[in-house]
């Protein structure tokens, strides 16, 4: 057989499958390129979907910004439109006019969506989407205006109504006052009928006149200097009976104890007939009417002068001489009682003592008192408990600073106290002369320009400088008219019920009552008589 060439030995067949080769080599590099490009991407994906989030927030929160600030955002339109409208649904509630309100209301409710909306989608309100809402909420906002809801309007009506509710409120202050002064003055009908039938026991029983005239005994122990003096002067039976009932229950020597008790001539025979048919643990009990005291007359004493003067009469008891302009607690003529201006006269109603505790009629003991007679006063001529912390008042509190007397003579800062339990040094108040202090002042204060009324002013000036501070646990105040710390209530060696609250008296704070209360015999003949309970 004969062979073909070398040539021609199968060269097509060759060629065409290295190009082949060739290309599909290319083709998986290709595709291994393409594998890996593609798993790189999808690897940095989320990452870099992270970082394009936080962006988009922060794009966000300055377009946000940028939108607010801008004076021409229809978003900042709308936030405004929307603060004023909720300003007039308060007017407009307030005016009566509900409808008006809803309408607003309702047109408030539309805008925030759009608000919401554009929030929501994180992109800035347009004047195409917005505009129906700014126009409505613009009618709206004219449609107040038209009705008086503008701010210079609003505040002149809101001024008028402010001031017609002061106007309101004084008035109704003035009632108060007016009524709880009334209610505070006012005799109770039991205390009223008390004083009648002790007054008829009194004459109508000889036995009790007699053994009020056979105590011998008493009058020696009125000018015994070693024993404990007390006085009181009042027109209240019960309660002078209550102030010398808790004394002499807590006292430690009942028998030590003295009561000068002084009243005036209506009350003089029923006071009398109480004491003398009552005992009280072995106190002595002297009874005397102011009456009787022959130096209490109108060339000595300046409140009984001006009780004279026609002008003084009218101010107090008629109340028609400044048309009202005075508070009624200051025209009460309680205030130019005798019996109010005897504490300043202390040392010549009991000439033969030396040491005496005054107490008001409103005050409940609950300690012994007798340590109080053994305090050094340093030369002063007043021991009384400060009453300048806390609520209470200093010296400006209670007396003309404007007029050029006061200003002159004492210190506005300086520290107020209390009459109500007070230790006075009778030797040193003689010596001093205080009671012509008072009488000096007294008549200063003629024309009422120094201090108002009430016996605590002119007792300032008249004890300024002569008043040994006590320590605050032997007087607490304030139970006839504010809540006290009942810490304070426990450690109080006299309770003043100070104000008009007295317990006595319906108006009387009730959770004190029971303070002065315990001390009354409800079971006595003559209080059931006259329905005390």
């Amino acid at each position: 057989m004969r062979r073909r060439a070398t040539d021609f030995r199968r060269p097509v067949r060759r060629r065409v499958p290295d190009a082949l080769w060739w290309a599909l080599c290319c083709a998986v590099v290709l595709l291994f390129i393409y594998i890996l490009t593609k798993g790189t991407q999808i690897e940095s994906r989320p990452a870099l979907s992270k970082r394009t989030y936080k962006n988009d927030r922060i794009m966000e929160g300055l377009n946000i910004t940028d939108e607010m600030l801008s004076s021409d955002s229809v978003t900042r339109q709308l936030n405004d439109q929307i603060s004023l409208a909720k300003a007039f649904v308060v007017i407009a509630k307030e005016s009566n006019n509900l409808q008006f309100a809803w309408e607003l209301s309702a047109q408030i409710r539309n805008s925030q969506i759009l608000l919401s909306n554009a929030a929501t989608r994180r992109s800035p309100l347009t004047t195409r989407e917005s505009e129906s809402a700014i126009h409505d909420m613009a009618l709206l906002l004219y449609q107040a205006q038209q009705l008086h809801y503008d701010s210079a309007t609003m505040i002149m009506r809101f001024k008028a109504k402010i001031q017609a509710l002061e106007e309101q409120m004084n008035s109704v202050t003035e009632k108060s006052s007016k009524y709880g002064q009334i209610a505070a003055e006012e005799v109770p009908k039991s205390l009223y009928c008390l004083g009648v039938r002790l007054t008829t026991e009194w004459f109508k029983n000889l036995n009790l006149q007699k053994k009020l005239k056979d105590k011998r005994q008493v009058e020696m122990k009125i000018k015994d200097k070693n024993l404990y003096h007390f006085c009181v002067f009042s027109d209240n039976i019960i309660a002078t009976s209550v102030v010398v009932n808790s004394t002499a229950k807590n006292s430690k020597n009942p028998n030590m104890i003295v009561f000068h008790l002084v009243t005036d001539e209506i009350n003089y025979a029923a006071m009398k007939a109480w004491f003398a048919m009552n005992d009280f643990r072995g106190v002595t009990v002297e009874v005397q009417k102011y009456e009787d005291f022959t130096w209490l007359n109108a060339s000595y004493v300046p409140v009984l002068k001006q009780l004279q003067d026609s002008e003084i009469q009218s101010y107090y008891f008629s109340g028609n001489s400044d048309d009202g302009k005075t508070p009624i607690k200051f025209r009460n003529p309680k205030y130019l009682s005798m019996l109010n201006h005897l504490r300043f006269y202390i040392p010549e109603v009991f000439p033969a003592l030396k040491k005496i505790v005054f107490l008001d009629d409103d005050v409940v003991v609950q300690k012994d008192l007798s340590d109080l007679f053994s305090i050094d006063l340093n030369g002063n001529v007043n021991g009384a408990v400060e009453t300048c912390m806390e609520t209470f008042h200093r010296y400006h509190k209670y007396l003309n600073y404007s007029h050029p007397l006061i200003r002159a003579h004492f210190d506005p800062d300086a520290c107020g106290w209390a009459f109500g339990m007070n230790v006075f040094d009778l030797v040193e108040w003689r010596k001093k002369n205080v009671t012509g202090i008072y009488h000096y002042w007294q008549e200063k204060n003629v024309d009422r320009t120094l201090w108002k009324l009430g016996t605590l002013p002119p007792g300032l000036l008249t004890f300024y400088g002569l008043t040994e501070p006590l320590d605050p646990s032997w007087h607490v105040l304030g139970f006839g008219y504010t809540n006290v710390d009942p810490q304070l209530i426990e450690r109080g060696a006299v309770l003043h019920f100070n104000g008009n609250s007295k317990p006595w008296l319906k108006i009387g704070i009730e959770k004190y009552k029971p303070l002065w209360e315990k001390h009354i015999d409800y079971s006595h003949p003559l209080l059931q008589q006259c329905n005390f309970h």
